[in-house]
């Protein structure tokens, strides 16, 4: 058998490695609907997603390699690069609207499509991987979290407000959001940021084997409620750059 290389990128989902062309993951409770999605984005000619290849004899989900890197930390992003990321997530809603999986909802939402969930070729987000959090759901849930992960940042070293505010509406644009999307953008952001920090939270007393030591998890709550208050602090100059 080749040789295992563990591969990081994702955060929620530990043992995966590369097999030669494939990629093996430990089965969760949500392979089943990844599988059906990955199968659904395939036959809808979607290329920004891994195909699913069915299990191993150790009882892996394998899954297609995309060739390219995956950032191990949010940074500074283009404009081209931030467009490229908008239009690949509406491809990736696009091709589950109205599908089964959806259900009474809009789309199927990826729920973590930020840098650390994307692969790049030759400096362009190509593909999103680590669909373990896929669910149905509104494209704003998707596109709100994008817009912060991509755009907006309460680092000392950030961007100028006005410089992340232009690029949240780039997002916007490659999206081809509408008027009310865009009017829904900001709260879609403060909503995400809110959510991760109690997600975060609750991990610290969560059962069995943790994704963090106590200090890491403290430090990506105290992270999300910095960006929370960032963007709450300068909600008019982002909604001015959507309008």
């Amino acid at each position: 058998m080749e040789n295992e290389v563990p591969l990081t990128g994702g955060r929620i989902t530990p043992g995966v490695v590369r097999v030669g062309s494939t990629v093996r993951r430990p089965v969760t409770q949500a392979s089943p609907f990844v599988a059906e999605l990955l199968g659904h984005l395939g036959r809808q000619g979607f290329t920004g997603a891994p195909r699913h290849l069915g299990l191993d004899v150790a009882g892996r989900d394998v899954l297609s390699y995309l060739p390219g890197w995956v950032p191990a930390r949010f940074q500074r992003w283009t404009d081209p690069q931030v467009a490229a990321a908008g239009a690949l997530l509406r491809a990736f809603h696009d091709a589950t609207r109205g599908c089964r999986l959806a259900g009474r909802h809009p789309v199927v939402c990826h729920h973590d499509p930020g840098p650390n969930n994307t692969v790049f070729s030759d400096a362009v987000p190509v593909a999103f991987i680590d669909f373990d959090t896929a669910a149905p759901g509104d494209p704003l849930e998707d596109l709100g979290y994008m817009a912060w992960t991509w755009c907006v940042s309460s680092k000392a070293d950030a961007r100028p407000v006005r410089a992340q505010a232009a690029q949240v509406r780039i997002l916007a644009d490659a999206y081809d959001s509408d008027a009310t999307t865009r009017r829904g953008i900001v709260d879609a952001m403060l909503e995400r940021q809110a959510r991760n920090a109690r997600w975060w939270r609750g991990r610290l007393d969560a059962p069995g084997p943790q994704l963090a030591d106590r200090g890491q998890i403290l430090a990506r709550v105290a992270w999300s409620e910095r960006e929370h208050a960032h963007t709450e602090a300068h909600r008019d100059a982002f909604a001015a750059a959507l309008r």
